[in-house]
């Protein structure tokens, strides 16, 4: 083997090598905090702020606003294992349009922010606060044009740090060598996820997410294997019809996406836009995924044949890391 040869495939190792460890890190996905206020009353609000947790540590965050607030009732907090959940109730002196709202800690960290507030008329305002800009002004009301871009950025950032989403797309190109298939099989996987993350998210069909977030590590792990038995010249359903088995398991990745739609929450009077934007801002980043990869495999190709043990390799790396969460999944749903 060539010394440049070599060189690449010990760069493509260790780009690998670093996208599993954050990936496992991550496990799902990155965890942003969660603001979430409704007026319950004119002028009542009931708070709802879920922080991340690591261990018995929890970010330091909190919320403030330009105008007099005060609590009507204390603030309650309890742990669930990967967050702590803090709820208030609350009044706000003047109305909370043409506010600032700040969430006070969020400079000193590295995740971001998700607001949303839904007042008495049924109108909703969505957010997102990032260390960079920890504060914005609460708008009278949204436009059509903002509330379809807030979804539309919510799904992109969703399926973009969603790492299982991901490692799934990533084992089922390793199976489908053909684009025409390529093409088929993600569409077929797209249409799936699509109907669930409807149904789930408008309340007609709905499944426990443990449950759910297991089955689909587990799912990456069987078209992982597939893709092994495919190099070492074996066939099977997954191999020669590979956008059923993609339809399939897109109907179960529909239900993990429909999970942070359904805590975000749909405006009541922008319902199908909000869905129809948030899917389409999932679908987007998946496309983008695919084209990444599509050219960084090209580019190397040009480079440096990439030999049949690199796709064995990078098959069983997947497996590994979808094994490890489906274990950790398992197991947190019995303790």
């Amino acid at each position: 083997m060539s010394s440049g040869r070599l060189m690449v495939l010990r760069l493509l190792a260790a780009i690998f090598a670093v996208a599993v460890s954050v990936a496992s890190a991550a496990a799902h996905e990155v965890r942003p905090a969660y603001l979430d206020l409704r007026e319950e009353t004119p002028g009542v609000f009931s708070g709802l702020l879920k922080t991340p947790m690591q261990g018995d540590a929890r970010l330091a965050l909190s919320t403030s606003f330009s105008g007099r607030t005060e609590l009507v009732s204390p603030m309650v907090s309890r742990p669930t294992g990967s967050a702590m959940i803090q709820t208030w109730l609350m009044r706000a002196a003047a109305p909370l349009a043409g506010q600032t709202l700040s969430i006070e800690g969020l400079q000193a960290t590295m995740t971001d922010a998700l607001v949303r507030i839904e007042f008495l008329d049924g109108s909703v305002w969505l957010e997102r606060l990032t260390p960079d800009s920890a504060e914005a002004v609460i708008p009278a009301a949204q436009s059509t044009l903002e509330v379809a871009w807030t979804y539309l950025a919510s799904g992109i950032e969703h399926i973009l740090f969603g790492f299982d989403h991901l490692l799934f797309v990533s084992s089922l190109m390793l199976i489908v060598r053909d684009w025409r298939m390529l093409v088929k099989t993600i569409t077929a996987f797209t249409a799936a996820h699509s109907i669930t993350l409807t149904f789930a998210t408008m309340g007609w069909a709905t499944l426990p997410s443990a449950p759910v977030e297991t089955m689909i590590a587990l799912s990456i792990v069987l078209v992982g294997a597939e893709a092994i038995r495919l190099e070492h010249g074996e066939t099977s359903l997954t191999t020669t019809w590979p956008w059923i088995v993609a339809f399939v398991f897109g109907l179960l990745h529909g239900f993990g996406f429909a999970g942070a739609l359904v805590e975000v929450g749909l405006p009541r009077g922008d319902i199908p836009l909000a869905l129809v934007s948030f899917n389409l801002g999932v679908e987007i980043g998946q496309l983008a995924f695919i084209a990444l990869v599509l050219t960084a495999v090209h580019t190397v190709r040009r480079l440096v044949p990439i030999p049949r043990r690199a796709t064995v390799a990078s098959a069983y790396a997947i497996g590994i890391v979808a094994a490890f969460w489906s274990a950790e999944r398992l197991g947190a749903m019995f303790l």
